[in-house]
């Protein structure tokens, strides 16, 4: 699991996470080699990096100087995983991460003081890992969303379940206008925020049986331009291409984090 990472510093028009919540708003990476993590997403987005306040371990990666993800290189010191973990806005941390205690998940890390705001990381009853946050989130959310991750995908055993979960925990589909909208769309859950797609949870055929062979986790997707020459330069700077389609293709970098990369015209 990745460890709680801190959003971006807040600017003079930022959003709170009262007044927005339920969505993506953050996304982070554990790593054992820093240096040639910052190369690998460098030549792949185009990505640039500068310091975190929490110490050397932690790292910024920037886009057009807009904050778009976390780095953290805890992942030998703390024998956790290398993987990309999503973190949610919600009003009260604290509230969050009870009610993830008594649905029988897990809280992990926290939460814990990073101003302006707090944050955790948990695990749902599948055990997939992602975190909460709580305070301001960038002016720009948007343009963060543009510039970072177009949606996260949780690979779960049991959709419906996942949603029920999730729904509880993050007050999604409440009667508040601030939360998010959730559908089911063919096989797949669609929570979408300001109406636009931002999460979604997969299992297969909502009819299907849930299948015990799937490791839950929160699989982050990013736009690009092009997808094909996108797995070429991944493959050409030491990652791998585990897949590939027209409109997306699953990717591993060096150190062996997955991610997916989509195409901006996909809905």
């Amino acid at each position: 699991m990745s460890h709680a990472r801190k959003p971006p510093s807040a600017e003079p028009d930022s959003v709170s996470t009262r007044s927005l919540f339920g969505a993506p708003c953050w996304v982070s990476l554990t790593s054992r080699d820093v240096e040639t993590t910052e190369a690998f997403y460098e030549a792949v987005f185009g990505w640039k990096w500068r310091s975190a306040r929490l110490g050397d371990r932690f790292r910024i990666a920037t886009a057009n100087d807009l904050p778009v993800a976390g780095l953290a290189a805890v992942a030998s010191m703390w024998q956790v995983p290398v993987a990309w973990t999503p973190y949610f806005a919600v009003p009260d941390a604290d509230v969050t991460a009870a009610r993830v205690r008594e649905r029988g998940a897990t809280v992990a890390v926290g939460p814990l003081s990073f101003p302006p705001g707090r944050a955790a990381l948990l695990a749902d009853r599948d055990g997939a890992a992602f975190g909460i946050w709580e305070g301001d989130l960038m002016g720009g959310w948007e343009t963060w969303r543009r510039s970072a991750p177009a949606f996260v995908r949780l690979h779960t055993r049991d959709a419906f379940d996942a949603a029920i979960f999730y729904g509880e925990v993050l007050d999604w589909a409440s009667a508040d206008p601030a939360s998010c909208e959730v559908r089911y769309e063919g096989d797949e859950v669609v929570l979408r925020s300001g109406g636009e797609v931002v999460a979604r949870i997969g299992s297969g055929a909502l009819e299907a049986a849930p299948d015990p062979t799937v490791r839950p986790h929160w699989q982050v997707h990013f736009a690009v331009a092009d997808i094909r020459s996108c797995a070429r330069v991944v493959a050409t700077h030491g990652g791998s291409v585990l897949r590939e389609t027209e409109h997306e293709a699953v990717l591993r970098d060096p150190d062996g984090a997955r991610f997916t990369v989509t195409s901006r015209a996909t809905p």
